[in-house]
């Protein structure tokens, strides 16, 4: 099952993993295995990156991180599977990936000349990146006749918990996503106010912007460490927002 219709399928480059992801959740379908233990899988997947980094071994590093954005891939396709789309599932996933990208950073400035402070600004706008696909993405999602709305454009309140999932956890996952995301999402939204009314979002529009989806984004990184280039992705990563003005300037253009 996919998230969106047929029309709407545009190449999109953040999303590399997903061939390799379908077989692991069709695989995991027929187990016990559930969608949250494959989001805690990719969290393992990230840590040992993260270890990975510290002791010097960049390309071992590099392969957990795409391993990572597989798994990130395959969750959500389980869920799918299993027909058991949760907002405890999203929003562990979101909570997840910010913390852990903050990790990467963190960890690439301890073992590079680079101040922590910089390494912070190159993490805020690393998230500002990725938050504007997926404002564009959801929104582009939500077009979709019976859409899993466990993803909304406007997250301003405590979704109801599915029968199969407790609201105790959906509220508490719900308050973190919100301290995390919040400001990112308020400053998208400030920038992007008239993009939730647009009707349509062009297959070509959102395979530019794909480019800004955390899938891509964790490749360039993995693509760095490969080659041994850990002193340039904190400052390539600075240098990359400035296609934050572009892209919205193109959709404010041509999108409409």
């Amino acid at each position: 099952m996919s998230k969106l219709t047929k029309a709407d399928k545009f190449v999109d480059f953040s999303d590399y993993g997903r061939r390799f992801a379908k077989p692991i959740a069709i695989y995991f379908s027929k187990t016990i295995v559930t969608p949250v233990q494959v989001t805690l899988l990719f969290v393992v997947s990230a840590f040992i990156s993260l270890f990975a980094i510290w002791k010097g071994y960049f390309f071992t590093a590099a392969f957990f991180i795409i391993l990572k954005s597989i798994l990130d891939a395959a969750d959500g396709e389980l869920a799918r599977l299993k027909k058991r789309p949760s907002y405890t599932g999203r929003y562990l996933d979101s909570v997840s990936d910010i913390v852990l990208n903050f990790l990467f950073f963190m960890m690439i400035a301890y073992i590079t000349t680079h101040n922590y402070s910089l390494a912070f600004i190159a993490f805020l706008l690393f998230q500002l990146q990725g938050t504007l696909y997926n404002f564009y993405y959801v929104i582009l999602r939500n077009k979709k006749e019976n859409a899993d709305k466990t993803s909304r454009v406007f997250e301003n309140k405590f979704p109801v918990a599915f029968t199969y999932e407790k609201q105790s956890n959906v509220n508490v996952l719900f308050v973190l996503y919100k301290l995390f995301y919040g400001v990112f999402d308020w400053i998208v939204y400030q920038l992007e106010k008239s993009a939730s009314k647009v009707k349509y979002m062009p297959k070509w529009f959102m395979t530019f912007v794909s480019l800004y989806g955390l899938g891509f984004q964790l490749l360039i990184m993995a693509f760095f460490l490969a080659f041994g280039w850990k002193e340039y992705i904190i400052l390539f990563f600075i240098i990359y927002s400035m296609l934050i003005p572009f892209f919205i300037g193109v959709r404010k253009i041509f999108v409409s």
